[in-house]
């Protein structure tokens, strides 16, 4: 596996049902007073971090869960200076125990129609995005996941996708992929979301095993120092 700058490995890893890693992750966030448990899935571009928001939220069924993307957040926006507009608009409600009902405000610049709602019946808020777990965010949220992939699959993938989702060609998805990289790289390498997670999932694992049922899971990383000298939390 390529890993991404800054970026250190993983392991040992085991493949366990999705079932199962979707009840501790649930488990490790616990079941807060008055509001949702709130778990963050961070990981690079391209990476499979939807995927995975989408099949722990199908688990977690039973226990109504909703997820939101920062990318809605950001939207027309900034692609890292978002974490304001998270808090504010998504994270402070939750906490308060109230409704979500926020209209990012790029949307308006982009004529875009609508609201992110969330009512009061989900017991669980994914959200999902990279940086969703940073600094700023980690005290507002339950449990932290890190999804660590191929650094060169992922960009594969993320240009794929957004040619197909976007109606890019090739030319202009490597373009404004490496734009993206320019700024996703060093935001990574500063704030080390993978040192805070909770649990880490790999999406480019050797080891076999049916995605769809199925992951790959490592032990957290040991906390390391911060620039500052203060362990990481």
């Amino acid at each position: 596996m390529e890993l991404g700058p800054g970026e250190p490995a993983a392991g040992p890893w085991h493949v366990e049902p999705m079932a199962d890693f979707a009840r501790s992750v649930a488990e490790a966030a616990g079941t807060p007073i008055g509001r949702p448990r709130i778990i963050a899935v961070d990981g690079r571009g391209g990476g499979g971090k939807t995927a995975l928001a989408e099949r722990l939220r199908l688990r977690l069924r039973l226990q109504p869960a909703a997820v939101v993307h920062s990318d809605d957040v950001a939207w027309a926006h900034s692609r890292f200076g978002w974490d304001d507009l998270m808090i504010a608009g998504v994270l402070e409600p939750l906490h308060a125990g109230r409704p979500v009902h926020y209209r990012p405000p790029g949307w308006d610049r982009d004529v875009r129609e609508g609201h992110i709602d969330l009512d009061f019946g989900a017991s669980t808020v994914i959200i999902e995005g990279v940086g969703v777990s940073r600094r700023a965010l980690a005290p507002l949220i339950d449990v932290a996941i890190w999804v660590q992939s191929d650094f060169a699959e992922a960009k594969r993938r993320g240009i794929l996708r957004d040619m197909a989702e976007l109606h890019r060609d090739e030319e202009e998805g490597e373009r404004l992929w490496d734009e993206w990289e320019a700024e996703e790289v060093p935001f990574l390498q500063e704030d080390q979301p993978w040192q805070r997670a909770h649990f880490i999932v790999g999406t480019a694992s050797s080891l076999p095993h049916n995605p769809e049922l199925e992951v790959a899971v490592s032990p957290p990383l040991a906390h390391v120092p911060d620039r500052d000298g203060s362990a990481g939390d």
